[in-house]
């Protein structure tokens, strides 16, 4: 447990930061990006080891205590050993300790209970924390071995080991998206991610466990999310410990084996409703509103892509928790004015939440923008911001133990940091600012300081260089992030049932969209608008040290 005490001066409570879970966090952190990288069996090894060190662990513990409720204390009065209701009470005292020792057993009674009372309940010791770090390692190591293992099965990573020709089948699990020519002139390329079901490849066939990214023609995008195709082409091995088991390159448009589901029917209804709705608004209001609303960037230009990343703003574009934190901030207040119940509410929000993510398509970096803005909602939104770090480092041990991959991935990096920094450090910057602007203000102004200092030294891993006006771009655009992305999605849903009000409401997004590409432009345009930085862990120490100083002088009310 962390206590962040404010001045005396302050009167403001005290917040206690429970930090018990965080040990267990980074060591499933740690365990996932090793068992993705080892052998099944040797994961599964270091698994049991931890097991036997926590059984050891507790049968020490259950065996000293015994000896400790054995050898019972030989005074009374020693109030750091005997509980008070185990003292002596009145009426065995004067056997004990002759005329006196009534009064004085009273008044050692007295104070050993209001010892107790003053104490509370003893806070667990550094024993109860090893353990849960070494179970969640244990069940992440577990878990991993046997998915490493289940994708070693088969012909498909043996195929890819030696670049053979294969066909496979399977699910499309990745938006199919045109890319850029590799160079000038040379034909285009299409994209999209296969879940492989089968694998068949001179006269063998078996089944297969992973994901396999199929490069080609343009006709690869006319493939449609959750639809089962066969594809025919040559495999590449991918890297070790990627999520990606193999490069599929083929010349063939994939063939459609079965449409998609029903719900994954709807949401490309929902998400083509998006686009038809974005293509009429002007420059980049219609760019940036299906990215805004539900993470298709495949129409933002690569002009106004560059102009965001230097901006600091590629996050409102891509499917983060901000997206989901949004929904789910929408839902809880019309549920609350409502007057709904608790449970109703939670169902509500629930509800709301596997919806966008059918939406935006379940995919890994999906779920953990889910999962972390769940998180961040209900720790802005309970108003009980230390409550929070608990739920966020369970959620990381949930997810890594779901999917290891996860750790290598800078996305997930940068939403659990950004989560954290919005629980931990957006509170106490609303609380210091809200006197001077208000607290609605100050809560907007707020949360995307906290999150960009946390995130800056992360975003170092992919560019050495600091977007130097990614505080006041995020700041500028943070009035229009909600507009744009409730009413676009507001406007999909409404688009085959009432197209005049879906208009209406796409009009007010795309100019919610307009003003945040206004301020990417224009930041990006601005002297200094990007600086490099020392790349490497000398630069990433360098600058947490400097988000780090410029967070506690924003906290703080004065200098010293």
């Amino acid at each position: 447990m962390t206590t962040l005490e404010t001045p005396p001066d302050d009167r403001e409570p005290t917040v206690t930061v429970d930090l018990r879970l965080a040990a267990a966090a980074l060591g499933s952190w740690l365990a996932a990006l090793a068992v993705v990288r080892t052998a099944p069996s040797t994961a599964a090894l270091v698994a049991g080891a931890c097991l036997v060190v926590v059984a050891a662990g507790a049968a020490v513990r259950r065996s000293g205590g015994r000896q400790m409720r054995v050898e019972t204390p030989r005074g009374p009065t020693d109030r750091s050993v005997v509980d008070a209701s185990a003292l002596p009470d009145s009426s065995a005292a004067p056997r004990l300790c002759g005329p006196e020792s009534p009064a004085r057993s009273r008044r050692a009674t007295s104070r050993a209970r209001s010892a107790v009372a003053r104490r509370g309940p003893a806070a667990p010791g550094v024993a109860p924390t090893v353990a849960l770090a070494l179970l969640a390692v244990a069940a992440v190591l577990g878990a991993g071995a046997e998915q490493t293992h289940v994708r070693a099965l088969g012909l498909l990573p043996r195929l890819a080991a030696t670049q053979s020709a294969a066909v496979l089948t399977g699910r499309v699990v990745g938006e199919p998206a045109v890319l850029p020519p590799a160079w000038p002139g040379a034909p285009p390329r299409a994209r999209c991610v296969v879940a492989v079901g089968t694998i068949s490849a001179r006269g063998r066939a078996s089944g297969a466990v992973g994901q396999v990214l199929v490069l080609g023609p343009p006709a690869l995008a006319s493939a449609r999310f959750g639809a089962r195709v066969r594809v025919v082409g040559r495999l590449q091995p991918s890297t070790r410990g990627a999520r990606l088991v193999a490069v599929l390159l083929t010349s063939a448009a994939p063939e459609l084996l079965g449409d998609p589901g029903p719900w994954d029917a709807v949401a490309g209804v929902v998400r083509q409703d998006v686009a038809d709705l974005a293509r009429p608004l002007p420059g980049d209001a219609g760019a940036l509103l299906p990215g805004v609303t539900v993470g298709d960037t495949s129409g933002v230009p690569t002009d106004l892509a560059a102009d965001m990343r230097v901006a600091g703003l590629t996050h409102v574009t891509a499917v983060s928790g901000a997206h989901f934190s949004l929904v789910a901030v929408l839902v809880l207040t019309l549920a609350t004015a409502a007057r709904l119940p608790r449970g109703m509410r939670v169902a509500l929000v629930v509800t709301a939440m596997a919806a966008m993510v059918t939406l935006v398509h379940p995919s890994p970096s999906v779920v953990r923008a889910a999962a972390m803005g769940l998180v961040a909602a209900g720790g802005l939104l309970l108003g009980r911001p230390h409550r929070a770090p608990p739920a966020l480092f369970a959620s990381v041990v949930v997810l890594l133990v779901s999917d290891p991959w996860l750790a290598g991935e800078l996305g997930f990096l940068l939403s659990v940091l950004a989560t954290g920094g919005l629980v931990l450090l957006g509170g106490p910057l609303a609380q210091r600012w809200s006197g001077r602007c208000g607290r609605p203000v100050a809560q907007v102004l707020a949360l995307p300081v906290a999150a960009q200092l946390v995130c800056a030294p992360a975003s170092l891993l992919a560019t050495p260089s600091v977007a130097t006006y990614a505080i006041p771009a995020n700041l500028l655009v943070a009035p229009a992030v909600a507009p744009a992305t409730v009413l676009g999605l507001a406007a999909g849903a409404l688009a085959s049932w009432w197209p005049w009000g879906a208009q209406l409401l796409a009009l007010g997004a795309g100019a919610a969209c307009w003003w945040i590409g206004a301020v990417a432009r224009v930041a990006a345009a601005a002297p200094g608008a990007q600086v490099a930085w020392q790349p490497g862990v000398v630069g990433i120490v360098l600058l947490t040290v400097t988000a780090l100083s410029v967070a506690r002088l924003l906290v703080a009310r004065r200098c010293r």
